[in-house]
């Protein structure tokens, strides 16, 4: 029987609750959240109980070892967490120029920044959680002892990443990857059940101690010992001076709509600068080549800036307040014209990630991704104990020109990015697509279905995407009407249709009507999305 076999369209319905609510990737995690709900905690303890549950059941997109971002709306306020990991103290760009490279790797020790997810689960909980840490790990925990079965898009990536890691990683220090997501010498198949003893051990650790243990006790002895034995930088005083951050989220408004996203770092600043560009333009239209046109256009200038400017705020070579501004809009939206252009960086003025959504019946709602970037991450496991790293620094530069030139201690350009929508000063809800730079391709193409075209979650979520790649190159999904990818051709955009929609996110949407107090979610068709509802 083959599950991934889908010979007639599907249809997926908005889900409706009164009590609470659960929206992520993977069922099983949708389940922890609710169970946690049900026990007395808020949607701050859902959250978290889904984001550990998820480095158990959706391994190939998060882990233990990777980074976190919040969006928390409680008592009428958004909060946000900025839980990325900075470079090890001991790293440099010339360090690593020295050792003969010319860019940062993908996988080993090299790429490896300070993991924040346990960090991120603790200064949540402490904040805003009702139940203690170590029973709302539980679930996760649970998971990791007795097993679970692969769910189909589970079991796909996970074959997809051993068939390329089986192929590549021959050196000792990617030994413990194969022996905790390959023990039997494959990868688990779809329905067959995987568990892994010591990652329940490490939540069990990170839950008794509030992460402690992960950044100051035996783990992080273990990770120090593991990185001096493979020529790794990060150590164990990295982890014990790291602190996640609570920040101000960032907004603009959108014909009426506040989007919300979390400041640089992360690139959720390029969903809001592509927003406010194409509202400067002409209003949407239904189905429309022009319309489409004009969204890509805005996209990928906002993204050509973004990913020219944005690191850390106080090595951003211009302000965050002025690309969000009006000046700032009016002068990219001058540069787009009937045809498709190769975009050019702004002229400055002169002077691979797992999401979820949760909320509860009392109003708190909760915003969340995390991710080790790249699948499996830099296919680094610390031995025994199911802490799959990051390959975040991947990202950094070795040109010590460019903003996000790899330096001691610097955070990174960060992919992740959690979104929420405000009205009038109320909460409408969480939102998000993982999924490396689709992200805030995928806020826009969210917000935009939302707010001009009125569709519910599900059909917000369920509606063909486009992705904007380079220059000219954009992918759209297969699902896409043809009129419109011809249409797009001809007014010079190069069109290259996908085979599935794996590349194009994965997003979860709650939304909540303020008068009622009635949740309603969408969860992602493009993977084992599910949704859970008390």
């Amino acid at each position: 029987m083959d599950y991934l076999y889908h010979p007639f369209p599907g249809k997926r319905n908005t889900v409706f609750a009164k009590k609470g609510m659960v929206a992520t990737s993977q069922p099983l995690a949708a389940q922890a959240g609710l169970d946690i709900l049900k026990k007395g905690g808020n949607a701050i303890d859902a959250a978290i109980a889904t984001a550990a549950a998820l480095t158990v059941v959706e391994p190939t997109s998060n882990g233990i070892g990777g980074d976190a971002f919040a969006l928390v709306w409680t008592k009428g306020k958004l909060h946000g967490l900025n839980a990325s990991g900075p470079a090890p103290q001991s790293i440099s760009a010339e360090k690593l120029r020295a050792q003969g490279l010319e860019k940062m790797p993908v996988h080993g020790v090299l790429p490896i920044t300070v993991p924040g997810v346990p960090a991120a689960w603790a200064a949540l909980s402490e904040r805003f959680g009702k139940l203690p840490l170590k029973e709302v790990l539980e679930p996760a925990i649970q998971y990791a002892e007795e097993g679970y079965p692969l769910s189909p898009i589970l079991g796909k990536y996970w074959k997809v990443a051993y068939k390329k890691f089986k192929a590549s990683f021959t050196t000792e220090e990617f030994n413990a990857w194969f022996e905790t997501f390959a023990p039997d010498g494959r990868p688990p198949e779809i329905g067959e059940v995987w568990k892994s003893p010591g990652h329940a051990s490490t939540l069990r650790a990170i839950g008794e101690t509030n992460a402690k243990a992960f950044y100051e006790g035996d783990l992080a002895e273990q990770i120090d010992g593991f990185m001096r034995k493979h020529g790794g930088y990060l150590s164990k005083s990295d982890l014990q001076s790291y602190q996640p951050q609570w920040v101000d989220p960032i907004s603009v408004n959108y014909r009426g709509y506040d989007v919300w996203e979390i400041p640089p770092n992360g690139q959720g600043m390029v969903a809001l600068m592509a927003l406010n560009v194409f509202n400067k333009l002409d209003k949407p239209e239904w189905q429309s080549v022009h319309t489409l046109h004009q969204q890509i256009e805005s996209m990928k200038l906002a993204f050509t800036d973004g990913q020219a400017f944005i690191t850390e705020p106080d090595e951003m070579p211009v302000s965050v307040e002025h690309l969000l501004s009006e000046e700032y809009a009016e002068k990219r939206k001058a540069v787009i014209q009937d045809e498709a252009t190769d975009p050019e960086p702004y002229e400055l003025p002169k002077g691979g990630t797992v999401y979820l959504a949760t909320a509860d019946e009392e109003g708190n709602m909760v915003s969340f991704i995390q991710s080790n970037y790249m699948g499996f991450g830099s296919g680094v496991v610390i031995p025994g104990t199911g802490i799959a790293l990051q390959n975040r620094g991947h990202d950094f530069s070795l040109d010590e020109s460019h903003p996000n030139v790899l330096k001691p201690g610097k955070k990174t350009y960060h992919t992740i990015i959690p979104g929420f929508l405000t009205k009038d000063g109320e909460a409408v809800g969480p939102f998000g697509v993982m999924g490396g730079y689709m992200q805030p391709q995928g806020h826009f193409q969210v917000v935009t279905n939302t707010v001009d075209y009125l569709l519910n979650p599900q059909a917000t979520l369920d509606m063909p995407r486009w992705q904007w790649i380079k220059g000219k190159t954009v992918h759209v999904e297969p699902e896409l009407p043809n009129y419109l990818v011809q249409s797009l051709v001809r007014k010079g955009h190069d069109i290259q249709v996908a085979t599935d929609g794996g590349s194009f996110g994965r997003g979860q949407i709650i939304w909540r009507n303020p008068e009622t107090g009635v949740l309603q979610g969408g969860t992602e068709s493009r993977t084992d999305g599910a949704i859970a509802a008390w």
